[in-house]
């Protein structure tokens, strides 16, 4: 061996130690970056085929998306629920469940949000308030821990459950809203009693955007801490990897499935809250906007880190919120970004299989031929 070799394997060890933490965080940026970049390209042959521009597409979602002042509002305001669904998702997921339910617990919880408002009408909102979030975070706690429980006591599979969960909360909320709770004022799209102006929650001052964004942002930072800085959140980790060698080590794997799952659900139910006293005034119809199944897009592609969320969902936002200006300009259906978001979707759950396959991303592999 030649001294330049023993001196550049000496010299070479602690820029490696440094370098081997970025590499292996950096898979997680780079793989659900690269999938994101395929999803689109696999879309544009989809708009080509069709005889549409995929160079208009994408410039009318800058346009419309991030463009100006107002496009940032109108994108930021469909950040918020985006916010919450995702965690419905991300948090689960540490656990290794994969819940997809949200939009049941986003239905249920403005549900809540709407029917507490017209009861509490006569209180004054600093007691109101209060009580409406609660009770729309509770009742989303309720309806995905209720999953949680059956995967935990019952073997159900998490996935099938929220699914079919979420279908029934829907048309829960379409026979209340269209029976018990209906105002009978409101003739051709039924929904409960409008919200009094004081129960109405406002703009964040100095933004067009309401408070519900805020409130998801902290949302993301309490749930990175919860999970990243405690030894819950490491408890669960551990379970998620291996749910035997947990329990064979004596971690509380029913109580951290329970409240990881429900603390999910109150996320999603406070999305529904916000819905109601912030954009519609009344629960209606509009709840099940689909914010659910796109925080499940959201959450992979964040690999279920809450701080990632927030970029990911205001870039989604961003799409949804030009889909009204590209059917108008290209003559594209609605559901267009559905598509979009579809194709995305199974570019990421592609790229999940090549994790670990990339040599530059596994620091152990470096010094092996």
């Amino acid at each position: 061996m030649t001294d330049h070799g023993i001196t550049g394997g000496v010299h070479s060890a602690p820029f490696q130690a440094w370098l081997a933490p970025v590499a292996r965080r950096a898979e997680a940026v780079v793989l659900p970056l690269m999938a994101l970049l395929v999803g689109f390209a696999v879309f544009s042959l989809f708009l080509v085929v069709q005889g549409k521009s995929p160079a208009e597409f994408f410039g009318l979602v800058y346009k419309a998306g991030f463009g100006t002042a107002f496009s940032w509002q109108n994108t930021l305001s469909r950040t918020a629920p985006l916010l919450f669904a995702a965690l419905c998702v991300a948090l689960p997921a540490r656990l290794g469940l994969v819940v997809i339910g949200g939009e049941g617990a986003i239905v249920l919880g403005g549900l809540t949000a709407g029917v507490l408002g017209v009861a509490l009408a006569g209180l004054p909102a600093a007691l109101a308030l209060p009580v409406m979030v609660a009770g729309a975070a509770v009742i989303g706690g309720l309806w995905i821990g209720t999953v949680g429980a059956l995967r935990y006591f019952r073997g159900v599979n998490e996935t099938i459950a929220s699914l079919l969960m979420a279908y029934i909360a829907i048309a829960l909320m379409n026979h209340l809203v269209e029976g018990p709770f209906r105002d009978p004022a409101s003739l051709n799209k039924p929904s409960t009693a409008p919200l009094t102006d004081a129960l109405r929650v406002g703009d964040i001052p100095g933004w067009d955007v309401h408070w519900g964004l805020l409130v998801g942002v902290v949302a993301c930072v309490f749930s990175w801490a919860l999970i990243d800085r405690t030894t819950w959140g490491f408890a669960a980790r551990i379970a998620g990897g291996n749910v035997g060698a947990a329990q064979v080590q004596g971690l509380p794997v029913g109580r951290l499935i329970l409240g990881f799952t429900a603390l999910g659900g109150a996320f999603a139910g406070l999305a529904g809250f916000f819905e109601v006293t912030a954009v519609h005034g009344s629960a209606n119809a509009s709840l099940a906007s689909g914010y659910g199944y796109t925080g499940i897009l959201i959450a992979f592609l964040a690999r279920h880190n809450p701080l990632a969320i927030i970029p990911v969902a205001i870039l989604l936002a961003g799409f949804e919120a030009s889909s009204g200006l590209v059917q108008r300009r290209m003559d594209l259906p609605d559901a267009t970004t559905l598509v979009l978001q579809g194709i995305v979707f199974v570019a990421i759950l592609i790229s999940d299989t090549f994790y670990g396959r990339f040599r530059i991303f596994a620091p152990e592999r470096w010094s092996k031929p």
